[in-house]
């Protein structure tokens, strides 16, 4: 990450109101601070050029250390929904969480159901389809009690 750059100020830190003749209030003084004449026989010392290397080693070692940490990814939005399936589909899934445990892998419905998507996304098409057609229709909504 590139450390921060100072800008220069583009507006006026406060505005000074006007009157209705367009000039400005009797009551705010109108001088301006003026500047410290810049002195032109600056006292030498031998900490400057020191503090200088510190200070360009210290950014180096900032850049460095933002060099070696890799941008954290921002996750993704997850989306929250509901989506009806017969009972025995859920038999499939609790089998294969039940698969996944004897393994020594704790898995969510959520994530098997996600691992699937993913295996369809990496088979080709004619298998996509052959599954797609091999799954059953079912009524959307909730089932009626009973």
């Amino acid at each position: 990450m590139a450390a921060p750059t100072l800008r220069q100020p583009t507006k006026k830190a406060f505005h000074f109101p006007k009157n209705s003749k367009g000039q400005q209030s009797d009551n705010v003084s109108q001088t301006v601070p003026a500047e410290q004449p810049a002195t032109n026989n600056p006292v030498p010392t031998k900490t400057a050029p020191k503090a200088k290397r510190a200070a360009a080693s210290k950014q180096e070692e900032v850049k460095a250390q933002a060099e070696q940490k890799p941008r954290r990814a921002r996750k993704e939005k997850v989306v929250r929904d509901s989506f009806t399936m017969p009972k025995s589909d859920y038999e499939k899934i609790a089998a294969l969480k039940q698969k996944c445990l004897d393994a020594g892998v704790s898995v969510k419905k959520s994530e098997l159901l996600r691992a699937g998507l993913l295996m369809l996304e990496a088979a080709a098409l004619k298998r996509l389809l052959a599954a797609v057609t091999a799954v059953e229709a079912v009524k959307t909504g909730r089932p009626a009690k009973g």
